[in-house]
């Protein structure tokens, strides 16, 4: 059944822009503790110990979870597009900077923006925002492009920068799974508890089947890390994420998406002492300018009811 989404207000900007902080700052944590766990290993306890905290509490708010409202296959899919998501990032952030990851990454609402066109009649795109994605597409152009010309940048490095936007794919097919099907009215916990479970598993055995999986020393920085990815980005920030999703127009939370690489990349030359090249910072730039074209024209419509056989959205 379809329900109506409802427009911008203080509140959640508020949200999106403490949440941005929160996802800014995964990808720099996750750095933080590769010594001690590598990134596979991380993003599949995290999930693991996240999922743990859902069921938890479901059990508490006495919740049933039901197998027959039509949410096992999309769940299962969204679950696995997840895992690939973090599979991404993870080798990712094995070869690239957290700064980079953080951009790349969220080039998410592009492919968002894309898939949802094709799949969702009420979210065409407009010839402006057509545009704003061949802006974002430069960028990334121009980011890699000027890797190959610097010295200074292995084919290592560049090589993690096409796995953050094969992430940010990967991303951006989750919402759009999520959007158009029957997970779109589904409780959020339900929906998180599909994605979570899924990449729980999958990565856990990605690890395990690449040799990774013996790579774990639990030291302090590897608990830190571990607790606020289960615990505070994994469990809380994406519940209020599918919760945001499903009162508000998609196009108008994403917009604030485009302060999370900012986040990222300050917390990385912060917190990791990374430096971002100038070809790197003007494709980054282009990609953000494409990101707020397309999702801006999002800001002056007002929320409308989803059509009957369609709903919100996801991810984060």
């Amino acid at each position: 059944m379809g329900s109506t989404r409802k427009g911008l207000d203080g509140f959640v900007v508020t949200m999106m822009t403490f949440l941005c902080a929160i996802w800014g700052a995964q990808q720099v944590a996750i750095k933080l503790a590769a010594h001690d766990v590598v990134p596979l290993m991380q993003v599949g306890l995290r999930s693991g110990l996240s999922a743990a905290l859902v069921l938890l509490l479901v059990a508490i708010r006495r919740e049933r979870l039901s197998l027959r409202d039509g949410t096992l296959r999309p769940g299962l899919l969204a679950g696995a597009l997840f895992a690939t998501e973090f599979l991404f990032v993870a080798e990712g952030l094995r070869r690239t900077s957290a700064s980079h990851m953080a951009v790349l990454l969220y080039t998410s609402p592009i492919f968002t923006a894309v898939g949802l066109h094709w799949t969702v009649p009420g979210e065409r795109l407009r010839r402006r925002q057509w545009l704003g994605i061949l802006l974002a597409f430069a960028g990334i152009a121009v980011a890699f492009a000027g890797g190959w010309m610097h010295g200074g940048i292995t084919a290592q490095m560049l090589l993690g920068d096409a796995f953050g936007v094969l992430a940010g794919v990967a991303w951006g097919a989750t919402t759009v799974v999520i959007r158009a099907s029957a997970l779109s009215d589904a409780a959020p916990a339900k929906t998180l508890l599909y994605q979570l479970v899924v990449a729980a598993v999958l990565l856990v055995v990605a690890a395990a089947v690449s040799g990774q999986a013996t790579q774990v020393s639990l030291t302090r920085v590897a608990w830190a890390s571990l607790l606020f990815q289960g615990v505070v980005v994994s469990f809380a920030s994406y519940l209020a994420w599918l919760w945001l999703l499903r009162h508000y127009a998609a196009a108008q939370v994403s917009v604030f998406s485009f302060l999370t690489p900012l986040f990222g990349v300050t917390f990385g030359v912060l917190v990791l002492g990374e430096r971002v090249g100038l070809a790197f910072g003007v494709g980054a730039a282009l990609v953000l300018a494409g990101i707020t074209v397309v999702s801006t024209p999002g800001l002056r419509r007002r929320a409308t009811p989803a059509a009957p056989s369609v709903g919100p959205e996801l991810d984060a």
